[in-house]
């Protein structure tokens, strides 16, 4: 008992020999600490005033659906769509874009859902906080945060690609990049390019959120221009016939040359281009009428580049037949050698594509210092990332630390390394904010039994799994269509039965993700499917990084909330609800 009154009533980290008694009362810690709840008002009221000045409140609904656009559409469609039409769904890659886009959009309701009742910088990792507590919501916004940090590392190495092939300069990587031959294979190309790109945008984004705003606005006009222009330069210069003729009359013809398998195989890989909205629910804190705006600003701009997305896939379906699309540059691949005048349009894709690169970067840039901002303000990682500054009003620290990281990384290691170890940890989240919301809406801390819940949850994502296997593993056949059909039975049927004997135990007060729990249970389905369409490498990155994520738990987080706690900075656990929803609509009624 003795030990554990020291270690409460001093801080763990004041000597050494503090830090031992802390690790020795480490399970009892957990214990506490791993499972404990927040809850909204706690988000949206105290843990605010830990950052000192409170974020300026300037963004409205186009602002949101600029930055939605602008985080989506990056270079990824540019590289994905080659891939996905000429290898797996041909022309019916419009269909792929559209399944995909249906995706983005059922995930986005619910963040949309949480959002609007907690409208703070944290994102996924303060809903999934309120949901299922500290340590879950810190593992999916620690991972989340090293994907942003990495894929921002890959996509400013890309721009040196793209700004060679706007001025038509070939094989710029080797001129505008430095071999030093002493690094290892993958880390010997310097690249100052984008650590200046990088580190100018950090810049922007410590220096105020509106300007940031007008920034990003204005890229994203140039980049949705030079898109149109690709639309309808495929339009005039294609051909219709392309949709169902293949180059070579050995290749399978028709507007499906690999099937319906191959439509849902294309949607799992362009899915990547759509990963960039959830940075709009961090923005949360910053938006002027969260209720009337986040709604229309996350649904508007998935909806938005869903449309742009088709026509994209369309435009390039007509330039060329499936079986000629180059997998790795399609549009530009389409002009580049053109003896007939057209040549130039390469360079035109190369300008708008890096435009999309600087619009992509400057959306993850603001998203992810919103996330370490929350994750600061929870104390489980150094109170000084919480901190926003008096003059800019913005998360200086966070937006400082976190683009030095990404500056640092892109400046060595190659983009296809980058490229093999994000994505796993966006989806992953996607997943966890959906399973919250619906477990949110049917649980009552301390009121409801969370185990029918609990229960739905798992065996929805258990037949998600077993689907998911059998996509990928089984032969083609009639055995294969009849097992997936029985796995599609067993999931609608596990969610009506759920629905119909489990009553809801909240409403949302503000805005809720229609037809509960359908839509959260499908997004649930698709994000499982996705996950399950990921390579090897993917999955090891995961797993490596999770190992390091449980052991700053264990080794720093966990005591640190603790003695935050002990000195009445947090909640052990949530407050009687009741209480909570007075307290809430006292906030939006100011708000």
């Amino acid at each position: 008992m003795e030990t554990n009154h020291v270690a409460s009533s001093s801080s763990s980290f004041a000597s050494f020999k503090t830090y031992l008694r802390a690790l020795s009362d480490t399970p009892r810690r957990v214990r506490r600490r791993a499972a404990s709840i927040s809850t909204s008002s706690e988000e949206t009221t105290r843990l605010r005033e830990i950052s000192g000045p409170t974020l300026r409140r300037t963004l409205r609904w186009y602002d949101l659906i600029c930055f939605g656009i602008g985080g989506m559409v990056g270079a990824g469609v540019f590289i994905t769509s080659g891939k996905a039409s000429s290898q797996l769904a041909g022309p019916a890659l419009v269909l792929s874009y559209a399944i995909a886009g249906l995706c983005a959009l059922l995930s986005a309701f619910c963040y949309t859902e949480f959002a609007v009742e907690m409208p703070v910088a944290g994102g996924a990792f303060s809903y999934i906080r309120v949901t299922f507590g500290e340590f879950a919501a810190f593992f999916t916004g620690a991972n989340l945060i090293i994907d942003y940090v990495l894929s921002n590392a890959a996509v400013a190495r890309s721009l040196t690609t793209y700004l060679g092939a706007a001025i038509g300069m070939s094989s710029s990587e080797t001129k505008w990049r430095l071999t030093i031959s002493v690094l290892p294979q993958g880390f010997n190309q310097i690249d100052f390019i984008s650590v200046v790109i990088v580190l100018i945008l950090t810049l922007i984004i410590c220096y105020s959120t509106r300007e940031s705003s007008l920034v990003n606005m204005l890229f994203t006009a140039l980049h949705i221009a030079f898109i149109v222009f690709i639309i309808v330069i495929g339009f005039m210069r294609g051909d219709v016939k392309n949709f169902t003729v293949p180059a070579e009359p050995q290749h399978s013809g028709g507007f499906f040359p690999y099937g319906a398998a191959g439509v849902f195989n294309g949607a799992a890989l362009v899915y990547l281009s759509y990963i960039g909205y959830d940075a709009v629910s961090t923005m949360a804190e910053e938006v002027e009428n969260p209720v009337k705006d986040i709604p229309i600003g996350v649904s508007g701009s998935v909806i938005i580049v869903t449309v742009l997305y088709c026509l994209m896939a369309a435009s390039m379906s007509m330039l060329l037949p499936y079986d000629m699309i180059d997998p790795s540059d399609p549009f530009s691949a389409a002009f580049k050698g053109k003896s007939d005048g057209w040549h130039w349009v390469s360079n035109v894709i190369g300008a708008g594509a890096s435009f999309g690169i600087l619009t992509s970067l400057l959306v993850a840039m603001l998203g992810q210092a919103r996330y370490m901002c929350m994750i600061g303000r929870s104390r489980v990682v150094p109170e000084w990332f919480a901190k926003v500054h008096p003059r800019t009003l913005t998360p200086v620290n966070a937006s400082a630390f976190l683009g030095i990281c990404t500056a640092a990384i892109a400046i060595f290691t190659d983009m296809s390394i980058l490229l093999n170890l994000v994505s796993i940890g966006t989806l992953f989240v996607f997943y966890m904010v959906a399973n919250a919301v619906i477990y949110r809406r049917y649980v009552l801390v301390e009121t409801t039994n969370p185990w029918p819940t609990l229960s739905f949850l798992f065996c929805l994502s258990l037949t998600a799994i077993i689907f998911s296997i059998l996509w990928h593993v089984a032969p083609q056949g009639k055995p294969k269509a009849f097992m997936l059909g029985i796995c599609i039975a067993m999931a609608i049927g596990i969610l009506q039965l759920f629905h119909y004997m489990v009553p809801q135990a909240r409403q949302a007060k503000f805005w809720g993700v229609p037809l509960m729990p359908w839509i959260p249970s499908i997004s649930i389905f698709l994000n499982v499917f996705l996950l399950g369409a990921l390579d090897r490498p993917s999955y090891v990155r995961f797993g490596f990084f999770s190992v390091v994520i449980v052991l700053v738990y264990v080794l720093y987080s966990v005591h640190a909330s603790f003695d935050a706690e002990q000195n009445g900075g947090l909640n052990q656990k949530s407050s009687d609800l009741s209480a909570e929803s007075t307290v809430d609509e006292e906030y939006y009624f100011k708000v």
